[in-house]
């Protein structure tokens, strides 16, 4: 729905931010490993943050800690760094440094007694990224997932990853790869393939993008929990996504509703408060800022 604002208004709100260069720095998700590049200032640092609501937790299509509902109301923050290690000589990056911690709250459960009860996920991540061609990206991370209530045991993650976007041929489908092996906790290997092609709803930098986010992840050899085998799950769908003129930095929104689709052992695990549907539904409204 398009929406009118009185002419001085609009340009105090947005000329903070179209005065900035624009740009774009890698970073890591601290769930799926997955190579994401967010719009960002002219500078070498660059301080990132998030916030989401989701109507369940899922991670790699498996059941996390929330039921597909807002029951409990899972939130999570993030907050992150990008420092710039090196450049070519006409400014662009090449290299990065990536700090991101994410955090998941909601309304804890009777068996989540310790304190505090309502912090039960901690997912902390540190790597490298690289230009590798032009258009792609590549990255190793390294992510230490803890549970501050004790609900969930602590694993430690090394991740690869590659992205590639450009605004034309196999670019234009933001393809993404993925390859993680725990090295604490669970065992096993896991690996996905993602694509994500989007059209601009206008003609300007500032207008809405709409994309269909697809992705296909497979756990190997007990990836998901000792001897669950090989398993895979799928998930497909459409998002929204628009800059917002909010003062200074580059704010952003985006909206995502996916149907996640699990086999037949993948969608058995949890236990029996675990969702244990071939289809789940998972829609995620995001906020997010970077400098």
């Amino acid at each position: 729905m398009k929406q009118s604002f009185p002419l001085p208004l609009l340009l105090l709100l947005s000329s903070p931010a179209l005065a900035q260069e624009q740009r774009q720095a890698p970073i890591s998700d601290t769930e799926d490993a997955g190579l994401n590049l967010v719009d960002v200032g002219p500078g070498r640092l660059h301080p990132l943050v998030g916030l989401d609501l989701r109507n369940g937790d899922f991670v790699r299509g498996s059941y996390d800690d929330d039921a597909a509902s807002l029951a409990r109301a899972p939130v999570h923050v993030q907050i992150g760094l990008v420092y710039e290690l090196a450049r070519k000589a006409d400014g662009d990056a090449t290299t990065w440094l990536m700090l991101r911690s994410s955090n998941g709250l909601h309304a804890p459960s009777a068996d989540e007694r310790a304190s505090p009860r309502a912090w039960y996920e901690s997912n902390t991540l540190v790597g490298l990224a690289s230009r590798l061609a032009p258009g792609m990206t590549g990255a190793l991370t390294y992510t230490v997932k803890a549970s501050p209530n004790g609900i969930s045991a602590t694993t430690h993650e090394i991740s690869g990853s590659l992205a590639l976007s450009r605004d034309h041929g196999l670019g234009a489908l933001k393809p993404g790869l993925v390859i993680s092996w725990r090295p604490k906790g669970a065992g096993g290997l896991y690996t996905q393939a993602t694509i994500e092609p989007g059209w601009s709803l206008g003609q300007a930098d500032t207008a809405p993008t709409l994309s269909l986010p697809l992705a296909l992840g497979a756990g190997w050899r007990g990836f998901y929990e000792p001897g669950s085998g090989d398993r895979v799950y799928a998930s497909g769908g459409i998002a929204l996504q628009t800059p917002l003129p909010i003062g200074g930095g580059h704010w952003s929104a985006r909206m995502e509703a996916l149907a996640v689709v699990r086999d037949n052992r993948l969608r058995a695990l949890g236990g029996p408060r675990a969702e244990h549907g071939t289809f789940q539904p998972y829609v995620t409204l995001a906020l997010s800022y970077g400098l």
